[in-house]
């Protein structure tokens, strides 16, 4: 989730002297040359495999031979860090496709039941009624977002 909504910010909270180009492999799950990672949190660009952000600690890269690309030291701030969970929650409870939020249909009955979704209605974050969680966290992501990378 922290990779889609870095790329819709396109923020990811790196400067230039965080980003390394190059060419590099992933065995056993550690990369290789190794980078100096200022923080837990890094993004790799140019994999096949593992193209997005991860988590030091996760341990979650999957092997791969070599490649050109670019690995990333990241800096996100706490405070994103609290929007990214709350999203993730968000999207745990209403961004299923089975979900109401996600539903094509405003109004609907059925043996004796009805509901009518209010339109284009923009509610607080626990609230289904926004479709998806650009649209419900857009302004508080909107302090974060970078006009380019």
């Amino acid at each position: 989730m922290l990779t889609a909504i870095c790329a819709e910010i396109r923020n990811y909270f790196t400067y230039q002297e965080d980003k390394h180009p190059g060419t590099y492999k992933i065995e056993n799950g550690i990369l290789s040359p190794s980078v100096d990672l200022k923080t837990d949190y890094f993004a790799i660009f140019g994999s096949r495999k593992n193209n997005g952000v991860h988590l030091l600690s996760k341990h979650d890269l999957k092997d791969e031979g070599e490649f050109t690309g670019a690995v990333w030291s990241m800096s996100p701030p706490d405070d994103f860090l609290a929007v990214v969970a709350d999203i993730e929650a968000w999207q745990d409870k209403y961004g299923g496709v089975d979900s109401e939020a996600q539903s094509p249909y405003y109004s609907e009955s059925f043996g004796g039941y009805s509901y009518t979704k209010s339109a284009g209605s923009t509610s607080a974050a626990g609230n289904s009624a926004a479709g998806t969680w650009q649209s419900v966290y857009g302004d508080r992501l909107k302090i974060y977002r970078r006009i380019r990378l």
